[in-house]
């Protein structure tokens, strides 16, 4: 099996006796979900009234800069990719700050709900004019009142039909060939970072990304490239207080607003990292922002930070697991799972509450993604894993972009299920998606993929 063959509506300023009262605005975060699900449909006019088709929403951008990246719209027709802001107001730009960030220079649009008293200007730190469009009032009522607002919509591709007449064994060749160009992608990013650094450094840079699982991927590697593993190692019994106050997590009034029980854990942290900040803490125009909202207690970056402390002083098993020879995923995953530490094995973040029961510094859940994501690729490269061995290994844990792969590919959660349940199967979809769906900004329209699985017997 060759895998690499595979290889309108129009908005107009309220009217004097327009019946629709303009709704409370909801929080912008909403807003981004009801664009992003596609609420307000996908044909509009722009301020200047040029036609806006959106040909594909892009994704979310969990990093710095504009909402959603890997956006591809029409204006009149001629096609445009790039990144998409979305903002309350259509002050929002300057007064965020948008147009000297040259974060934002690859902005193609941005939406507003509320226009401004006055006219303003949309450019980027080039001077380039961004197009505007302004979702009117009426528009908004109606995706407010839809009933299932929360939930983003997942749409079936035209890969629909040739993956149904597929047999299963035939599926299962093609997700073997993309798991593998997904593990050779991995591996060679993996191996970049040791010719650049060393194992260790590439080792703890991935292991701190996984940590960052739920939205604090980047910032999680920054801390781990800001304060590497060899400082960390020769610093050891700072190593936790380097970490947290690198991450810009401690200050001196911190143990005041924490329970009494842990108050001099916190101080003697702070007492260490007043001494030794200056060598250590980043500016703050270059400090990340971190997600603490919006999901589970137990993937808050306060853990997570010090979760990677636990590694730390644990680094020599761990290192050892990573280059076993043969590799094995299940001594690593039982060996983070067992990882305990005094505070962090029963607080969610630095001013909690005790928990009642243990909480796990490093779930086996995430154990598997780092060997999925990163462990395997590299032993697979260096022959110390097979294919066999990955085949055996299963996943339970299906998060939304999965759910998104599988509804895309096989036209359901229902029909994905079969091919949801293995670590080598999940990253195969992964793969495939990032292949051809990513790549494709005709909203599946001129994919080569479905007519490239036709031909294939």
């Amino acid at each position: 099996m060759n895998y690499a063959f595979l290889l309108e509506s129009v908005w107009h300023p309220p009217l004097a006796f327009e019946e629709v009262a303009a709704p409370k605005l909801p929080p912008e975060l909403e807003l981004q979900a009801l664009w992003f699900a596609g609420s307000f449909g996908r044909n509009f006019r722009l301020k200047d009234g040029r036609r806006l088709r959106i040909v594909q929403f892009g994704e979310w951008n969990l990093g710095a800069g504009p909402d959603f990246s890997r956006v591809a719209i029409e204006i009149d027709g001629t096609p445009h990719t790039g990144d998409l802001e979305l903002d309350s107001s259509t002050n929002d730009w300057e007064g965020h700050g948008h147009s000297t960030n040259p974060a934002f220079t690859n902005t193609i649009l941005h939406v507003a709900f509320e226009a401004a008293c006055r006219e303003t200007f949309v450019r980027t730190l080039n001077h380039r004019q961004v197009p505007e469009l302004l979702i009117s009032p009426s528009l908004l009522a109606d995706a407010l009142r839809l009933p299932s607002r929360e939930t983003a919509i997942a749409v079936p591709g035209r890969c629909i039909q040739p993956l149904r007449k597929m047999p299963n064994l035939s599926i299962e060749r093609l997700l073997r060939e993309a798991a593998l160009r997904r593990a050779s992608r991995k591996s060679s990013r993996f191996l970049q970072t040791i010719e650049a650094h060393d194992f260790d450094t590439a080792l703890f840079q991935t292991t701190a990304e996984t940590l960052g699982y739920g939205g604090n991927q980047l910032p999680m590697k920054l801390l781990a490239q800001r304060a590497p593993i060899a400082s960390l190692r020769a610093n050891q019994d700072f190593a936790e207080s380097i970490l947290l106050g690198t991450a810009g997590f401690l200050d001196p009034e911190l143990h005041h607003r924490a329970p009494e029980a842990t108050r001099e854990y916190l101080l003697d942290l702070w007492k260490t990292w007043w001494k030794i900040r200056p060598n250590h803490e980043p500016p703050e125009s270059r400090r990340p922002t971190w997600k603490t909202h919006g999901q589970r207690p137990a993937n808050h970056p306060h853990r997570r930070t010090g979760g990677l402390s636990v590694l730390v002083k644990n680094w020599p098993t761990f290192r050892k697991l990573a280059l076993a020879s043969p590799f094995s995923v299940k001594p690593l995953t039982d060996f983070l799972h067992s990882l305990r530490h005094e505070f962090w094995s029963h607080h969610h973040t630095l001013t909690s509450q005790r928990s009642g029961t243990a909480i796990s510094v490093f779930g086996k859940n995430l154990a598997l993604e780092l060997s999925a994501n990163h462990l395997i690729p590299l032993a697979i490269h260096e022959n110390r894993f097979t294919f066999q061995d990955y085949y055996k290994h299963r996943h339970s844990a299906i998060n939304q972009k999965l759910k998104r792969c599988g509804i895309r590919l096989f036209g359901s959660e229902e029909a994905a299920k079969p091919w949801l349940r293995r670590l080598c199967h999940q990253q195969a979809l992964l793969e495939v998606y990032h292949d051809f769906c990513l790549e494709d900004f005709t909203d599946c329209e001129s994919c080569p993929f479905p007519e490239q699985l036709a031909q294939w017997r």
